[in-house]
């Protein structure tokens, strides 16, 4: 897990067990594992992810935050521009199918 995101390391096993359910049920959407996938090739931002997705915006958007929010995809601010990148845990998708 990346530094950007130690909720996990101080919690109790009730904060496990639910950001488990969290990272389970975020991998477990078929459009969310293509989003992962999509960022297997490195970093990218909303309008790259569109075009390797064919997803709107806000469709998008929101399984975005669904996989961050399950620390599979982390964003970052750099120049004005958002970018994504998956994370070692998005990385299960390599595994999965």
């Amino acid at each position: 897990m990346s530094r950007k995101n130690t909720r996990l390391l101080d919690g109790s096993m009730e904060d496990v067990r639910e950001w488990h359910r969290e990272y389970l049920e975020a991998v477990s959407n078929p459009l969310r594992r293509g989003i992962l996938r999509a960022l297997g090739d490195g970093e990218a931002t909303m309008e790259v992810l569109q075009s390797r997705t064919g997803l709107d915006g806000k469709a998008l958007e929101w399984h975005l935050s669904i996989l961050e929010h399950a620390l599979c995809v982390e964003k970052e601010n750099r120049g004005g521009e958002v970018l994504y990148k998956i994370t070692r845990e998005g990385k299960i998708v390599d595994r999965l199918e």
